[in-house]
């Protein structure tokens, strides 16, 4: 997508009675009802091994909530560009079409082969969904900046890394989590694993939380003092805009770097699968709700959970609040280590201070490399010719 185009996504207001949020809905759910049909006819490609048992199981479901946004955006799409003449609703209705003409195979896992690669559009899509519904409604009810749009600058970037971390699961899980169970199968019996996993599930729970934010508060906490991991952290910082979407504004280093070293833990202390799996779920739900456009406080637990209260504090441009409320989950890691910054009102201005990173994808991923290629060059212009 071009900068140009982008931004004039961006610049796309729903305004009531213009059919622009007829149409938005059409394109949306257009576009997921395409990706849930490739899903559905190309499942050993395009599904997560794991969730093929669930669509076998309740086929029937999945299939009927596909035709039911195909369905949506038909209507919705007819009703924008037919009733108020608003040429995106035809897109919608184009993206639905084509979703119906794929759409008409059905997920059968058990005969499916085990192919070594799977894309999990089925993971992003479903998703989406859920954080959507869930988010959408909740940010539009309570708001702690009411006047921030849902399609506000920088949304279609965000929703690039949302999709690429979604889809690229499998990648990330080669990349990281697969080097530390060979290392790990390697190394000699862990005497401490036969009592960890001895515990109760949600003991186990607890403890993740507590060992692996630890680990989590050190390398967040090096990522901005040290210069060479802040280039990375920086894009993540480079939003101006708090919503749950802002989440996903990752590169791809930092991506890897903190799932390496925040898996490490989990896999040397030997927890078991079960307290892994509820953790997993648990912080990353958590991690989009601290970013959420939400004016919550929590005044008697804040101290004890990481708010969107303390995490837009991190955030925040603001000069006192740089570089403080590293943890991710347990503040009291920032008031141990002298990092907290809670004052009595809420954050109202973000981004990075003294950078200009660009609202590009592609040119976010190149950003954090372009001083070293530069120092390449000019190293490499200095050498004699012959």
């Amino acid at each position: 997508m071009t900068d140009q185009l982008r931004e004039k996504f961006e610049n796309l207001a729903l305004n009531a009675g213009l059919g622009k949020i007829s149409a938005f809905i059409s394109m949306s759910l257009g576009l997921l009802s395409l990706f849930g049909a490739l899903c559905f006819l190309f499942p050993t490609v395009l599904t997560m091994p794991e969730l093929r048992p669930v669509y076998v199981q309740h086929y029937k479901v999945f299939y009927f909530s596909l035709m039911l946004g195909i369905v949506l955006s038909v209507g919705f799409g007819a009703f924008s560009s037919i009733i108020r003449q608003n040429r995106y609703g035809f897109y919608g209705i184009c993206f639905a079409l084509f979703a119906a003409i794929l759409g008409c195979g059905l997920i059968k896992a058990p005969t499916l082969p085990n192919l070594p690669f799977y894309a999990g559009i089925d993971y992003f899509v479903l998703t989406l969904v859920i954080l959507a519904v869930v988010f959408i409604p909740l940010e539009g009810f309570f708001a702690k900046n009411p006047e921030q749009k849902i399609l506000r600058v920088g949304w279609v970037t965000d929703m690039k890394y949302f999709m690429f971390s979604h889809i690229g699961i499998q990648l990330f899980t080669f990349l990281t989590v697969m080097p530390i169970q060979y290392w790990i199968t390697h190394l000699p019996n862990n005497p401490i694993v036969p009592y960890v996993q001895a515990q109760p599930i949600w003991l186990q729970f607890i403890e993740l939380l507590i060992v692996v934010d630890f680990v989590v508060y050190w390398l967040h906490r090096a990522m901005h003092e040290v210069n060479f991991l802040w280039r990375f952290h920086a894009i993540h910082h480079s939003t101006e805009y708090m919503d749950w979407l802002a989440s996903s504004r990752l590169h791809i280093v930092e991506v890897l770097m903190t799932r390496f070293i925040a898996t490490l833990p989990i896999f040397l202390l030997g927890f078991h699968t079960s307290a892994v799996f509820a953790y997993l779920i648990f912080i990353s739900f958590h991690a989009i709700f601290i970013h959420s456009n939400v004016r919550f406080r929590f005044p008697y637990i804040r101290w004890l959970i990481a708010t969107p209260e303390f995490h837009h504090w991190h955030h925040s441009s603001e000069k006192p609040a740089i570089d403080k409320n590293y943890a991710a989950f347990i503040p009291l890691y920032d008031v141990i280590f002298k990092s907290v910054y809670m004052p009595n009102h809420l954050a109202s201005v973000y981004g990075t201070v003294g950078y200009k990173i660009p609202n590009s994808f592609v040119k976010q991923f190149t950003w954090p490399f372009k001083r070293y290629i530069k120092r390449f060059r000019g190293r490499f212009d200095r050498i004699p010719k012959p």
